[in-house]
């Protein structure tokens, strides 16, 4: 398996057990539901008729008022009453072996690779922490809205990269599916292949 260099006319080699698997879209679909769902936060609380303040003595007769008969004025069809079935802090995280994370991220790389939206890089560094370089290098390169992944963080590529919209970077021990599927194409440096290599065989 070969994968396309930017910055060159020549490919770099890579291993068929990371970058040239089948793709599996229900196991992609399950892994990055779960990782969704387990950043939600689940704190949402609402007060049941027995929980909020208020109440214990009967609002007025059961009968000779000629209004409907009330046990509570803290029911949940008065104002200021209980919840029904009111919402209790929760967790939303569903179970995804590592197998099947590290099979996901294979499929979607892989993915990838078939399609000619992952592309490689000898290096990614710039002189100086400018916004306009780094902006001027993705345009050369035809990479508008890019995940790029690299071996280990750089600040000055980390600090040109912030204020541009549709651009992420994100260190190869770090790469999740949900950043995956979140741009168009991806952009790696060699070093970030070769441990992404060493992590899914």
């Amino acid at each position: 398996m070969k994968l396309k260099m930017v910055n060159g006319a020549s490919e770099l080699q890579v291993s068929e057990a990371a970058f040239g698997r089948d793709f599996n879209e229900s196991l992609v679909h399950q892994v990055i539901t779960a990782y969704r769902a387990a950043g939600r936060s689940g704190t949402k609380a609402q007060k049941s008729r027995a929980e909020v303040s208020g109440g214990g003595k009967k609002p007025w007769s059961q009968k000779g008022t000629g209004q409907a008969r009330a046990g509570s004025n803290r029911s949940p069809i008065w104002v200021g009453g209980g919840r029904t079935f009111a919402a209790k802090p929760r967790s939303f995280e569903q179970k995804v072996n590592r197998k099947m994370y590290r099979g996901a991220l294979r499929s979607m790389l892989s993915q990838l690779a078939r399609t000619e939206r992952l592309v490689v890089t000898d290096a990614l560094a710039l002189e100086a922490p400018k916004t306009k370089l780094l902006a001027g290098q993705l345009k050369a390169w035809s990479l508008a809205s890019v995940l790029i992944v690299v071996e280990a963080t750089d600040e000055k590529l980390f600090l040109a990269a912030r204020n541009l919209p549709h651009v992420e970077i994100i260190e190869a021990s770090a790469l999740n599916p949900l950043s995956l599927v979140s741009h168009d194409k991806v952009l790696m440096t060699v070093g970030a292949v070769k441990m992404l290599e060493e992590r899914l065989q």
